[in-house]
């Protein structure tokens, strides 16, 4: 059964820093394309910052700059670092991996972030 493991989080205050982990329990992570989104309240999920499985990056102007993701293959785990943070960026963040060449995809439980003036 596949689980992400989301942890980090939490509060900081305007100009701040958090981070993000998702360890994600699948077999062959190297085949799966790893991203993080978050939802603010009355708000749409979106996308944030977006890996592929050779490590390629994007990211929305909103956060681009400020946010980085990256993956450790041998650990099976993606990784948000958020800088400068702005109190726009408060939301849940989820983890999301989907696997190439499928249709699984799988999302992580959840971690709020609440930045503050």
């Amino acid at each position: 059964q596949v689980q992400l493991v989301e942890s980090g989080g939490g509060s900081a205050q305007a100009g701040g820093s958090l981070r993000l982990s998702c360890i994600v329990s699948v077999r062959a992570w190297n085949n799966y394309h790893g991203a993080w989104f978050r939802q603010a309240p009355g708000k749409y999920r979106h996308s944030v910052a977006e890996i592929t499985q050779i490590g390629r990056t994007t990211y929305p102007d909103a956060v681009r700059g400020r946010f980085t993701i990256s993956r450790d293959n041998a650990k099976n785990t993606v990784v948000l670092q958020m800088n400068d943070l702005k109190p726009e960026d408060t939301a849940v963040y989820y983890c999301y991996v989907d696997e190439s060449n499928t249709d699984k995809h799988y999302w992580g439980q959840g971690a709020q972030v609440t930045v503050s003036e």
